[in-house]
C-alpha cells in the first residue's frame, strides 16, 4: 500500500494522521452534500483510492428483498468493466456478507476474477468490508490495487470509518428517495382533486351549451345562432378531453407499481409470448439494481412498445430481451429474427419506433436501429443512470 513503512518518527506518524483526518473530513464533506446515491458512492470510491493509494473500488448494495446488486465501481480492470455480466450475481465475499461470516475481510481472493489472466491489471485479492446502519445489512464495499498487499490493523480500522461514512450516506440517500416518492404520491392526490373538479365543471358548461341550444331550436331561432352555441359546446367538449389527457399522463401509476422491474417484465415478456405466438426470452443483470420511477416507466414501455412492433410488424418467431444495468448506465437490447426493414426507409404504420425514440431522447439516451430485409431487427438502448449535478 502507498504509506506502509516499517518505523514511523512521531512526526512521520503525525503527518499521516493529519493527512488521513484531512481525507476523511473530505469524504464526509462530500457525502454530506450529496443526496443522490450512485455520485455519493462514486465520490466515497474516490476519496478511498486516494486516501490509500488504490487502484479499484466497488460497492455492492443490497435491495429490500435482499438482492444484490452493483451500485457503483471505480477503474474496475478491462476483464470486468467490459464484461457487465461478471459483475453481476454472487461472489465468495458477498456469499460470506449474508451468512455474516466476513471474518477477516483484508485479504480475499476475488472470486469474479478466478481462472482469467487477460484484462485483469494484475487483481487478484480485494479488502471487504461490510456495510451497516443501525444493525442493518446495506451491503459490502470492496478495494484493490495492483500491487497489493495485506491491511494492516491500522489501515483496516480506518477503512471501517469510510465504511460507516458510506453507510449513513446510502441510508440517507434512501431516505431521501422516499421522501421524492412520497411527495410524488401526494402531488398525484392534488391532480386527481383538481382533475375532478376541472371535469365536473368542464361537463356542466357543455350541458349548459347544449340545453341553450335545445331551447333555441325549440323556439325556432336561425340555424347560425344554434350553430354557433353548438359550435362553442364542441370546443369545450375538445378543451376539456385535452385537459383530461394531460392530467391523466400525470397521473398515471408507474406500470410496475409494487413490482419490481425484473419481475415486470418478465410478466410483459411471457404475455407478449402468449398473444403474439413467439417465443421470447428474458435475460438481466442486475435488474434487482433500484432506478428512479422514470427510468422504470421509461424502461417498461421502451420494451413494451418494441414487442408490440414485433408482433404487429415483425412475423416473427423468436425475440430476446436483454437488460443490463450498471451503476451509470442501462443497456438494453430487443431482438427478433423476423422480416427486418431498411432503417432508413421506415415503412408506414411503424409509429412505434418514434415513440421508443422520443422515450429514449427524454431520458437522455440513444438508440441505435440495426436491420435489414428478411434479417430480423436489433434495438440497441443506452440510458445514463447518473444524475447530472
Amino acid at each position: 500500500m502507498s504509506y506502509r513503512h516499517g518505523l514511523e518518527t512521531d512526526t512521520e506518524k503525525l503527518r499521516r494522521r493529519n493527512r488521513e483526518l484531512s481525507i476523511l473530513n473530505t469524504i464526509a464533506q462530500a457525502l454530506n452534500h450529496e443526496v443522490d446515491l450512485t455520485r455519493a458512492l462514486n465520490t466515497a470510491l474516490v476519496h478511498v483510492a486516494d486516501l490509500f493509494g488504490l487502484q479499484t473500488g466497488w460497492v455492492f448494495l443490497l435491495d429490500d428483498e435482499g438482492k444484490t446488486y452493483l451500485a457503483a465501481a471505480q477503474s474496475l480492470p478491462p476483464a470486468l468493466a467490459e464484461h457487465p455480466r461478471r459483475m453481476g450475481g454472487t461472489c465468495t465475499c458477498l456469499d460470506n456478507y449474508k451468512a455474516r461470516d466476513l471474518k477477516d475481510p483484508r485479504n480475499i481472493t476475488c472470486s469474479r476474477l478466478e481462472n482469467l489472466v487477460v484484462g485483469t491489471a494484475g487483481l487478484r485479492f480485494h479488502a471487504s468490508i461490510p456495510l451497516e446502519a443501525h444493525g442493518k445489512p446495506l451491503g459490502v464495499l470492496n478495494v484493490a490495487s495492483t500491487d497489493w498487499e495485506e491491511l494492516g490493523e491500522g489501515d483496516l480500522e480506518l477503512l471501517y470509518t469510510v465504511g460507516d461514512l458510506v453507510s449513513i450516506a446510502v441510508e440517507r440517500a434512501r431516505l431521501f428517495d422516499k421522501s421524492v416518492e412520497l411527495g410524488a404520491v401526494e402531488e398525484r392526490n392534488r391532480l386527481a382533486r383538481e382533475l375532478h373538479d376541472t371535469l365536473a365543471q368542464g361537463l356542466a358548461a357543455i350541458a349548459l351549451k347544449l340545453e341553450t341550444a335545445d331551447a333555441l331550436l325549440e323556439a325556432g331561432t336561425s340555424r347560425d345562432k344554434v350553430r354557433e352555441t353548438v359550435q362553442q359546446a364542441l370546443w369545450a367538449a375538445r378543451t376539456n378531453l385535452e385537459e383530461a389527457r394531460r392530467s391523466v399522463l400525470d397521473l398515471r401509476a408507474a406500470p410496475l407499481e409494487g413490482k419490481t422491474l425484473d419481475t415486470a417484465l418478465h410478466e410483459l415478456v411471457a404475455d407478449c409470448a402468449r398473444r403474439g405466438k413467439l417465443s421470447v426470452k428474458f435475460d438481466h443483470v442486475d435488474a434487482s439494481h433500484p432506478l428512479p420511477a422514470r427510468i422504470e416507466i421509461g424502461v417498461y414501455r421502451i420494451v413494451q412498445e418494441a414487442l408490440a412492433n414485433v408482433v404487429r410488424h415483425a412475423k416473427a418467431g423468436e425475440a430476446s430481451v436483454q437488460l443490463i444495468v450498471m451503476p451509470q448506465q442501462i443497456e438494453l437490447t430487443i431482438t427478433d429474427d423476423g422480416v427486418g426493414f431498411d432503417p432508413m426507409n421506415i415503412p408506414d404504420g411503424h409509429y412505434g419506433l418514434i415513440g421508443i425514440n422520443e422515450r429514449v431522447r427524454l431520458l437522455g439516451g440513444q438508440v441505435r436501429v440495426n436491420s435489414y430485409p428478411g434479417e430480423g431487427t436489433s434495438l440497441e438502448i443506452h440510458l445514463p443512470l447518473e444524475r447530472r449535478p
